[in-house]
Order: C-alpha cells, then structure tokens, then sequence
C-alpha cells in the first residue's frame, strides 16, 4: 500500500511515505500501554483541559489545517474550513460535557450499594477515511481521550498529510505522547495490531469492504468494535412536501463534498405528484455547478478524490445504463485536468438493476419515482444499508411518522443532515454497528466497573449468591 499525497486537481504527487516497521508497531503499542495503565485511575478532568487546547489551536490554525485537505483529497476550502471548525467544537463538547458522561450511575439492588463505574478499556486501534480526513478522527480521538483510551490509528493512504496533521496538533496541544499514534500501516500490518494483546478495541469509518475485513479480525481475536460503513442514504419526498424547501436542500444533500458522504442523500424517492418537478428543478441546480480550482470561492463542486474514485464510480454508472436505468442529465465535463465527475441524475432503476438499493459515492442522484407515501418508506428500507435519511413533508410532526418507520441509523425532516457532537452517528443493516459522537460515542470504549459495597455480610446469602427472600421456602 503506498501512502502519497496526490493533489486531486492537479494530478501532482507532492509526498510518498514510507510504512511502518516493525520497530515503529512495537515502539507505540508499548507506549501506549504503559500510558493507559498512568491514566487507568486518573479522574477525567486531568485529560480534558487539553481538549479545550486542542480545540482552540483548530479554530487558530483553521486555514492552515483547511489547505492540507484541499490539497490532498480536493476538498472545496469552505467545506475544509466547516470540517475544521466542526473539530473543534466536537473537542470541546467532551472537554465540557466528559466528566458528567461518564459519572458512575447507582443501582438499587438488595445486594448493597451498587454503581456502575466507567473506566478506561485500554489502547484502541482505528482505521479512519480519506473523505472528512480530520473529523473522523475527531470523532474518535476527543470522547475517547476523556475516557482515557490510548489510540493508535491507520488512515486513509491518499490522506497521509492530514493524519500527520492531525497528529501534530494533539502533540502541540499537550497530550502526553502515546495519546494519538499515527502508523503507516498495511493491510497485513492492520490484522497484527488488532491480534496483539494489548489492543483492547477496534474502531472503523469506511467500506462494507474494510468493515468485513477489520470486523472479522477483531472478533476472531474477542476485541470490541464499532463500524460506521457506507450508506444508499434515502431523501423522500413526501405526497405533501413543500417544494420549495425541497429544491433547496436537494442539490447540497448530494453535492456537498462532491457527494463523498456516508450520509449524503443517494436515492432521491419522490411521490408521483412531485416528480416531474423535483426532476427538473434538481436538473437545473446540476446544471449549474461550477466545476474548478477548489481553492477559488467560485467553484462550486471540487474533484473527487483520486483517480481510482472516479473510475470507480463511472463503472457504477455505466453498469446502471447497461441495466436499463437513463440519463436523465450528464454535465459537460470539466475545462480542467482533475478528477471531476460530471454530476449525473439516473432515473428509471428497476429492482433488477446493479445500481438499486447500492451506493454510489460521488455526485450521482438516483431519483425513484413512487405512488405515495407509504410506497416511498418500503423502497427507502429496500436496501442492505441502513446509515441515514431526509423526510420533507408538510410538517415536521407527520415526516417524523414517515422517519420512524424507516430502517436507518438517523433521519433529519425538513433539514438539511447534521453532524453535531451531540448527536448520535451510526448505522444498521451492512451500514455497521455501534455509534460515535453524543453520549452513547463516549461508551463505545469503556469498561462499565460494577462495584457493590456492604458494611457486613447480607443474611440472606448461601451458595455464594444473594437470595431474595422467598428463596428459602424451597
């Protein structure tokens, strides 16, 4: 696996890396260790203030740390400088809220005085993705350094810079070394730190594909895990949705971040009296992308990645034509060199067609063309992924009936998706398990302690066990 820095517009390599070796494994895994057994027993407000640093160094340096990511995954530079930003205020969410998170919680129970305590679970290995290269670091490395959780960490081989930067910046706000280890690892390299005992969970942000691989290992080997995997993310249009909201979000629910989002809307689902409209106002907003330098505040859609990404998707395209779905609309192809792919808006998809129900990671729109509401759910769940999902309807109360019903991670009616550190990410079906940010992503990894307390032996024990008073009828 060659880790390099290619600029995606210009088609430049600027850096190749070189893999870690066995010495570099070794030498972090041990520090790791020992740090964790430092903060095993340290309160959490020790580890905190360092986030608030953190935070603020982001919001500091936001520009400097944006052009790392335009440069080497194409990422517009207002979208890198929101991702940035979105850092720092997930940092400072633990930095402020950690402590009452993970406060032990008190159980009744005739047994004694009982509480769960949240303690450390150990080093984590995490295996983050090339698309918000700093975010979903972030969404690992905050709530688990509070808990104090040592990590060492795979990214992304085309985002080798943005995980070194990110890596600086929590040295450089004063987290002890050990805290956060970025590895050049292979894939071999991968199944070898999960198998290496001091390794107590396992976190992943990527493909079904790296999902089965890194799940397979970590099971094998009895580690915890979670994995937040791709989505075929529905947007529906509901019988009685205001259009004009509608038309609004559509095109960024797909665009944003030249549709490289897990969450991003792929299946546009839209009752048959909306149709006709929303195919052609989501035309005229394709239409008028502007396709460029993404360091320019006029370009409007940045290039995809890699090379290897856009090749990818235009296969997927091609195989749907070849199934029988239409083009409804192809933009002419970008002036410049880079790996644009022109927005494209499929229609037509039957169930037998490669593309029904997959992903397509970029900006295609798959638009479906359904009786009514209740048809409009059953094609939403009719998918093997299950991450996110848009209602508009005619209000919020009746879109949150439709959201309820679909078999998804998270739904946003009437609005754009957010990502918040408040808010609960994660998935079901092959879109992966567990959940990151909000108060159930500071759980993920911790070792839920019970500890229950007596002055003296309860009376009614025998055979090791407390017996509840009945019991001694038998």
């Amino acid at each position: 696996m060659a880790y390099q820095t290619i600029n995606p517009y210009t088609n430049e390599l600027i850096q190749t890396y070189d893999e870690a070796t066995t010495e570099d494994i070794e030498t972090s895994l041990a520090q790791a260790q020992q740090l964790y057994k430092r903060w095993r027993n340290d309160p959490v407000g020790t580890r905190t203030p360092v986030l608030h640093r953190l935070a603020q160094l982001f919001r500091d340096e936001k520009d400097d740390l944006a052009k790392v990511l335009t440069t080497e995954m194409g990422k517009l530079f207002s979208e890198a400088q929101g991702e940035v930003l979105l850092c720092a205020s997930i940092a400072d969410y633990y930095a402020d809220h950690a402590e009452e998170l993970l406060m032990p919680r008190k159980i009744d129970s005739i047994a004694g005085e009982a509480q769960l305590e949240n303690h450390p679970l150990g080093v984590l290995m995490a295996v983050e993705p090339w698309n918000f290269p700093y975010y979903q670091m972030m969404r690992i490395f905050a709530p688990n350094f509070a808990v104090g959780d040592p990590i060492v960490y795979k990214h992304a081989a085309n985002t080798p810079a943005s995980a070194l930067a990110f890596e600086d910046a929590v040295k450089r706000a004063g987290a002890p070394d050990g805290s956060l280890t970025n590895l050049f690892l292979s894939y071999a390299q991968v199944g070898d730190v999960i198998a290496d005992s001091r390794v107590q969970g396992v976190a992943l942000t990527g493909s079904e594909r790296g999902g089965t691989a890194v799940a397979e290992a970590a099971g094998k080997h009895l580690k915890k895990s979670t994995m937040e995997l791709g989505g075929a993310d529905a947007f529906i249009v509901a019988h009685d949705a205001n259009m004009e909201q509608v038309n609004a979000i559509a095109p960024r629910a797909r665009l944003y971040n030249a549709g490289q989002v897990c969450t991003s809307s792929k299946r546009f689902i839209v009752t048959e009296n909306h149709y006709d409209e929303f195919l052609e106002n989501l035309k005229k907003s394709f239409a008028a992308v502007k396709m460029g330098d993404p360091m320019d505040p006029a370009t409007t859609l940045a290039p995809m990645n890699s090379k290897r990404a856009k090749e990818k998707l235009q296969e997927q395209v091609d195989a749907a034509l070849q199934g029988g779905a239409t083009a409804y609309f192809v933009h002419e192809p970008a002036e410049d060199d880079g790996q644009f792919f022109p927005p494209t808006i499929l229609t037509d998809i039957a169930k037998d067609n490669p593309a029904y129900g997959k992903e397509m990671f970029g900006p295609v729109a798959q638009v479906y063309k359904v009786k009514d509401d209740d048809e409009a759910v059953e094609l939403a769940n009719d998918t093997d992924l299950g991450l996110g999902g848009i209602v508009f309807a005619g209000t919020g109360e009746y879109g949150a009936q439709l959201a309820s019903r679909m078999e998804t991670g998270q739904v946003f009616v009437n609005t754009f998706f957010s990502s918040l550190p408040e808010l609960e990410f994660g998935g079901v079906k092959k879109s992966g398990f567990g959940r990151e940010l909000g108060h159930n992503g500071i759980m993920s990894f911790v070792n839920q302690e019970l500890v229950v307390k007596r002055d003296a032996p309860n009376d009614n024990e025998f055979g090791g066990l407390v017996a509840p008073a009945h019991y001694h009828d038998l």
